[in-house]
């Protein structure tokens, strides 16, 4: 009895079997054949190394979110050097509920203002970047991708000592502001608190000491990413003219990083700049100095770095063997009927008669007609 099910069970598997031997007896191979078989074997190697890239590959997939987070604060990194001495100029903060905020977190150190060779290497390749963010945004993806943690981004330190005069000032650090449109300036004089508003001492500073030519090497928003290229980063604003304004409007939007190298929550900006000299007997008022003029988007952006999944990349895989072989295979027997019909057939002449079958026709017409009575059948 148990054997006689296990026949039945392997009858009923082998009735089941989808992919039947074929006997070696039955195949005919070609050189034909042969060659295609190497074409399509080497497709398929090809296809499938492209696809092994394209799986190893990765992109940025952006959703976009209402930021509920009001409360936190937001953090503003800053390295900007203004062409003027650091007893001089003042950097503080006024937001728009009128709440001064002292520019504790910044420290004002002096350096000169002209960029030494490895500097201005830096330098033209930070704009180089810029110039490629401006014309693709696919750039940032791959910025996103590449950061690492503690990567230097800030322009390099000098190399060497120099002769020239200190006569510029570099404001660096990080100041923590509320969630809410501000105003980032630095002008002439230090700031004060001050009871009835917001001022800078100014009375003892020349005017003919104003400049407000500066170059920026950093400018961002939130948690500082390494690696990440911001819109003013490396922007330089010169001027021969002591009551120089400059504005930078910025439109602010929080933005949560997710990558394999690393998470930040830090914030992307758009900019717009504008630039005027203050002449107030034609009317254009106001004070010279640096002005970023920010506010905050209502929107938040996730951005996070996807991968193809290994079931994708095997599927896509099999579909590339499966569907080299079918059409390498149709192609084949459409290419070698046509080649038959067309040379073996018409060519060599298949459709016409031969020469024994023409006389044996020429026979049968020359023999009598056999008379036959009926009820009797032909014998030969």
């Amino acid at each position: 009895m148990r054997r006689l099910s296990r026949r039945k069970a392997l009858s009923l598997v082998k009735e089941l079997d989808a992919f039947p031997k074929v006997p070696d007896s039955y195949m005919e191979t070609s050189a034909s054949g042969g060659t295609v078989s190497l074409l399509a074997f080497g497709v398929m190697a090809v296809l499938a190394v492209l696809e092994f890239f394209v799986y190893r590959d990765t992109w940025m997939k952006y959703d976009y979110e209402v930021d509920k987070d009001f409360s936190s604060k937001m953090r503003i990194n800053i390295d900007i050097t203004v062409a003027m001495k650091c007893q001089h100029v003042g950097a503080d903060i006024l937001d728009l509920a009128e709440t001064m905020i002292m520019s504790n977190g910044l420290k004002y150190e002096p350096v000169i203002f002209e960029l030494s060779p490895q500097q201005r290497l830096w330098h033209r390749t930070l704009l180089v970047i810029q110039k490629g963010l401006g014309e693709q945004h696919s750039l940032q993806d791959v910025l996103y991708k590449t950061v690492h943690k503690g990567a230097p981004t800030t322009l390099p330190l000098r190399e060497g000592a120099s002769l020239e005069p200190l006569s510029a000032c570099r404001i660096h650090g990080h100041i923590y502001v509320n969630k809410v449109a501000g105003n980032f300036h630095i002008t002439v004089g230090k700031p004060i608190q001050h009871p009835r508003g917001h001022a800078h001492i100014a009375a003892f500073v020349s005017h003919q000491t104003y400049n407000f030519s500066h170059r920026i090497d950093l400018l961002s928003f939130g948690e500082e990413v390494p690696g990440v290229i911001h819109p003013l980063d490396g922007t330089q604003k010169t001027t021969p003219n002591n009551n120089q304004m400059f504005q930078y409007f910025i439109t602010v939007v929080p933005t949560k990083l997710h990558t394999y190298k690393i998470s930040a929550d830090t914030h992307q900006f758009a900019v717009t700049e504008r630039e005027r000299e203050i002449d107030h007997a034609a009317g254009s008022h106001g004070v010279a100095g640096i002005f970023v003029k920010y506010d905050t988007s209502a929107l938040m952006v996730t951005v996070r770095e996807q991968h193809m999944p290994l079931g994708q990349f095997l599927v896509r895989l099999c579909g590339i063997v499966g569907g080299v072989f079918s059409t390498t295979g149709m192609l084949h027997r459409f290419v070698g009927s046509c080649v038959d019909v067309v040379c073996c057939r018409f060519k060599l002449g298949v459709y016409k008669p031969t020469e024994e079958a023409q006389a044996s026709q020429q026979q049968n017409d020359h023999l009598p007609p056999l008379d036959l009575r009926p009820g009797e059948e032909a014998r030969g």
